[in-house]
């Protein structure tokens, strides 16, 4: 049967039940109700006792026989078994229930339970209403269906029949809540910064663009938080930290999506160093609080969480993976020439260092499944770390990599006002010949470090590559609610 004559049949259902006195969609649901698991789990006692129960959800399957019907009613705690019984409810009762509902249907029962000679535990129907009716039909196997991006574009179905997706939803949540509650421990304070800025900063991204009529400014959807909660380093604050959303106008694939959850925090007083170990206990945290061992699979691979991790300099890496033996001694010209080689396409604009850090994605980050610190990175490519002291070229920075995934980047944080102006020109001269995600300068953000930063390390962790790996999941879209979709 077509969908449309479907959802009439179903309208005609629910005219019926409004002519018949009932209400399909109440304001109210019963006090005593109870969730389905607590019903479930003193069974035995409430049916010794004949105590009455009454439990809403939704119905998820029908089995009629003549003067008798079963049902699946499920909550988000589990599912229990119905009986709709001619003899108990009364013909009429009955007849409405036999007439009006369908799966999909949300209901709320009240009745006596019983165990079947099956060994079923059941509730046995004494009353029921309706609480929401129904007029699409759920998928019958919608973990099944070839066409994916219909899962993500119908998400509340995705969950409510994949109990899989639902419970790495749960996961997430769960991951999030326990990343709080160590920062909190360990006495960093949550702060919140603007959205829309005037100056996209904070990151190498394309914003998006949008405008404020009131004040005839143009704003940006932040592509990170990172220089206002500098600026709260100023302010005083010696520990602090968010978690929130970030956008930026890119790509889309397996690991990126235009809308992500990121933490960023910063610390007065540590640096690189001290943030790498902070790191290391706040990945192995996560671990455990999933898992409650220090190891996991993704990928068909076991990760083991051991600390320390293993350290790796930038250009090591490139010797070991991509055989570039001195990326120092590379020109711009023969790393691009490189990189061509190994099938990438190199605009015109794009310097050494994103070279470089395109090859090092491509060929280099896959091969790294136990955590791993990624260090010493191009200056061109991380203009808001501080320079090291044996090679101006390369930065006091870091990242963390695990199931070939970039879990977290940091650095040693700028806190020189002069150099950090020199860096913004540098990326503004390079964003002058094409490069768009050069980062622009902010001299409000100059200002405030001319007052005063205390040395810092920084940490961002994106929230949703995280959630890919401790859930086993291969695709962002999996980890996000409501990823962003091109509409049908």
């Amino acid at each position: 049967m077509a969908l449309e004559d479907i959802r009439n049949e179903r309208i005609k259902k629910l005219n019926e039940l409004k002519s018949s006195g009932g209400n399909p969609y109440p304001a109210s649901v019963s006090k005593t109700r109870e969730i389905i698991c607590a019903v479930l789990k003193n069974f035995s006692a409430r049916e010794k006792a004949k105590r009455k129960v009454t439990v809403v959800g939704r119905l998820m399957a029908r089995r009629g026989h003549g003067g008798a019907s079963f049902a699946d009613l499920k909550d988000a705690t589990g599912k229990i078994q119905l009986l709709f019984k001619e003899d108990t409810l009364g013909g009429d009762q009955y007849g409405l229930f036999s007439s009006v509902t369908d799966v999909g249907d949300i209901l709320e029962v009240t009745g006596v339970p019983f165990t079947t000679k099956r060994g079923e535990k059941t509730v046995e129907v004494l009353k029921w209403a309706m609480l929401s009716k129904s007029l699409r039909p759920l998928p019958e196997k919608w973990h099944g269906l070839q066409d994916v991006e219909e899962r993500f574009r119908k998400r509340y179905l995705d969950i409510l029949m994949n109990e899989e997706v639902r419970e790495r939803f749960k996961k997430r949540a769960d991951i999030v809540r326990d990343m709080r509650k160590f920062l909190a421990g360990t006495g960093f304070e949550e702060a919140e910064t603007p959205m829309l800025q005037s100056v996209a900063g904070g990151a190498l991204a394309h914003p998006f663009k949008t405008h404020h009529k009131a004040l005839d400014i143009g704003l940006y959807l932040r592509i990170a938080p990172e220089l206002y909660l500098k600026r709260l380093l100023v302010g005083g604050f010696e520990k602090v930290f968010e978690i929130g959303r970030n956008f930026r106008n890119e790509g889309i694939d397996a690991t990126h999506n235009p809308e992500f959850t990121m933490l960023e925090a910063y610390a007065a007083w540590w640096d690189e160093e001290a943030m790498m170990k902070f790191t290391e206990s706040l990945f192995a945290n996560s671990v455990k609080a999933v898992f409650k061992k220090g190891e996991f699979e993704y990928e068909g691979e076991k990760i083991k969480v051991k600390t320390p991790f293993q350290r790796i300099r930038f250009s090591d890496l490139l010797k070991k993976y991509a055989l570039i033996p001195d990326y120092e001694s590379e020109t711009r010209e023969s790393l691009a020439l490189r990189a061509q080689r190994l099938g990438l396409k190199i605009g015109k604009h794009e310097g050494k260092g994103k070279i470089a850090d395109e090859i090092y994605k491509k060929i280099c980050r896959p091969r790294l499944k136990e955590p791993v610190f990624i260090t010493n990175h191009p200056l061109d490519i991380s203009p808001l770390a501080k320079k090291c002291s044996a090679d101006s070229n390369f930065v006091r920075r870091f990242q963390l990599i695990a199931g070939g995934l970039e879990i977290a980047n940091g650095f040693a944080e700028l806190n020189d006002p002069i150099d950090q102006k020199a860096r913004f020109a540098e990326q503004e001269r390079m964003r002058g010949g094409g490069e768009e995600e050069a980062h622009r300068a902010d001299e409000d953000f100059i200002e405030s470090i001319e007052y005063g930063m205390p040395p810092a390390a920084g940490l961002g962790v994106g929230i949703d590559r995280l959630v890919m790996l401790l859930t086993n999941a291969h695709n962002i879209k999996e980890v996000i609610l409501f990823p962003t979709m091109k509409p049908k």
